[in-house]
């Protein structure tokens, strides 16, 4: 506990060495825990701008989005959930390391071409929260929102527990959803992005986007760091 104290402390206000290879790097470098040649393991793939799936080249939108597209416009990720980047959101999620959030916020941010009016992020049951003692998806959104300049606010509360969605195929993570949240006040944003850890199916943000649209927002964007391939139906 005391070394991810100081750790937590010290990793952006002293020079110091790589997190992944412990080559030491200096305070010009282009992200403060990562050397040059590390930081190219997060170096982005060609993805499809819409799903954020990976695609053999960029596109703005791929074959199954043509047929049926998301409700969000854009969608903005570091790269699939595999080491070494799911470790970081695995120590920001599940072991209390909450600045790792700076961490996968400042991966995400320079990938991001256009600013929202506004920044929101999924939220968590209060049973959850209490548990976790926090929102990781808070802590990003906060993150991204001053490196953006973009100010965050909570727009979504959850009103029904739901059971965690590992293991569960693309049908089963939609039921559990269903009408799970709502909107907190009314809104006057046109663009808005919704900020979450992981991806898979989309279909907690599908519903999150459902309740922007109604509510008169005209783009979503979701800002994520990991976004996975959806699981085969069972």
């Amino acid at each position: 506990m005391l070394t991810d104290w100081i750790k937590k402390h010290t990793a952006y206000l002293l020079p110091s060495h790589c997190d992944l290879c412990q080559m030491a790097i200096g305070s010009q470098a282009a992200h403060p825990l990562f050397c040059c040649f590390c930081l190219r393991r997060f170096a982005p793939v060609p993805r499809c701008r819409r799903c954020g799936l990976v695609t053999p080249e960029y596109v703005e939108m791929c074959g199954e989005c043509l047929v049926a597209p998301p409700l969000w416009t854009h969608l903005y990720c570091v790269g699939d959930y595999q080491p070494p980047l799911s470790s970081y959101v695995h120590r920001l999620k599940y072991e209390g390391q909450y600045w790792q959030a700076k961490t996968l916020s400042l991966l995400l941010v320079s990938r991001i071409d256009t600013r929202p009016d506004l920044i929101t992020f999924v939220p968590l049951h209060w049973r959850r929260y209490c548990y976790r003692g926090y929102n990781q998806s808070q802590h990003l959104a906060w993150q991204i929102g001053r490196e953006l300049n973009v100010p965050c606010e909570a727009l979504f509360k959850k009103k029904r527990a739901t059971e965690r969605q590992q293991g569960m195929d693309k049908k089963q993570r939609k039921e559990n959803v269903c009408q799970a949240f709502h909107l907190r006040k009314s809104i006057n944003f046109e663009h808005v992005a919704i900020v979450d850890d992981v991806l898979t199916t989309g279909s907690t943000v599908h519903q999150l986007c459902e309740l922007l649209l109604d509510a008169g927002v005209k783009t979503i964007d979701i800002y994520c760091i990991c976004r996975t391939p959806e699981p085969s139906s069972r």
